[in-house]
């Protein structure tokens, strides 16, 4: 069977390649299905991109959140039947042999196939709902509101807190907007200002950060409310050179507000449903198809392009370096 697949064969170098899947390897817990759109990860995949990622080694097949339709089971595989549609941590490929297990469930009916795999980043983004302290009548403040960015504050504002999104791109800060989210603030010195105005001088509660970026969070802090919490939302990366005795004082002293650092990497929760713990990336799938559905949380917004394999190379080129116009990038398999 002949396969297509996006390949990152060296630093920013993107093909649309062809192989073939050979016949018996399924096993007997595993399935082949067949990919209908897979979604890109903007800021993981451009890390693996650059090269930057020791993890991931090239030429390598980037991507991890696919809707797929199953087109032959394992053995042993219950509770689903060719046909079905599912969502999975998929990669950017035509046809790919997967578990049946963990983090593969059958997509709503009810819910628009190319919705389906938003589900992964809104799962993302909820585990900086999960670790904050965010209750009704919080003010809170997102800064970045990419794809990532955008799903916390929509999130946060389901919760119940008064969000604040903050980025520098007039065009995301548009998309917030068309996602609900009311009060948004162009990156600049005039933020904490603003913030104050909008708190009544106390600052936010809670700060999420979605960039990934140490020099944002670190102007951030004089943001945060006194007893406040900053949640590391995006994986840090690049290097930052600052007094470190300055960042600390913040954590350390009453006087500079006592401040908690709190980190929302998604894999601190277990995949599957556990009786000792609340919480998993499973349940968290249930409820985010459960908030599309009743378009609680809003996914059209956040789409940007639906693009063929082929339009890889000018997908993450779009991504790389323009950034107001490329956000939400589905890859259309049909």
């Amino acid at each position: 069977m002949e396969n297509k697949k996006i390949v990152f064969t060296a630093p920013w170098q993107v093909e649309a390649e062809t192989d073939v899947i050979e016949d018996g390897r399924i096993g007997k817990h595993e399935v082949l299905v067949q990919k209908k759109y897979s979604l890109i990860s903007p800021g993981t995949e451009l890390a693996c991109l650059s090269g930057n990622e020791g993890w991931f080694q090239m030429p390598g097949v980037p991507g991890y959140s696919s809707v797929s339709e199953i087109i032959e089971l394992g053995e042993e595989v219950q509770g689903f039947k060719k046909g079905d549609y599912v969502f999975h941590y998929g990669d950017h490929s035509l046809y790919s042999v997967v578990s049946a297990s963990g983090i593969f469930l059958k997509a709503p009916s009810d819910l628009p196939l190319h919705w389906v795999p938003f589900t992964r980043m809104a799962s993302v983004a909820m585990t900086s709902l999960r670790v904050s302290d965010i209750e009704l009548g919080d003010h809170a403040a997102v800064t970045g509101l990419g794809l990532i960015g955008n799903m916390a504050a929509q999130l946060a504002t389901l919760q119940g807190a008064s969000v604040i999104g903050i980025d520098l791109s007039n065009n995301r800060l548009e998309t917030a907007r068309a996602s609900g989210i009311g009060n948004t603030l162009q990156s600049g010195p005039t933020v904490q200002e603003r913030i104050a105005e909008m708190t009544s001088g106390k600052g936010v509660s809670t700060l999420i950060d979605a960039t990934g970026i140490p020099q944002v969070v670190r102007e951030g802090l004089p943001w945060v409310a006194k007893y406040g919490e900053v949640v590391l939302l995006g994986s840090p990366r690049g290097e930052y050179r600052d007094n470190i005795t300055d960042l600390l004082n913040y954590i350390h002293l009453d006087g500079h507000g006592c401040i908690t650092f709190k980190g929302a990497h998604e894999w601190r929760y277990p995949v599957e449903p556990d009786a000792f713990v609340k919480h998993s990336l499973t349940r968290n799938s249930y409820i985010i198809f459960d908030l599309m559905k009743k378009k609680k949380l809003k996914i059209e917004p956040l789409i940007s392009h639906i693009v063929k394999p082929e339009q890889a190379a000018q997908a993450y080129e779009g991504l790389r370096n323009d950034k107001d116009h490329y956000h939400g990038v589905l890859f259309d398999w049909s």
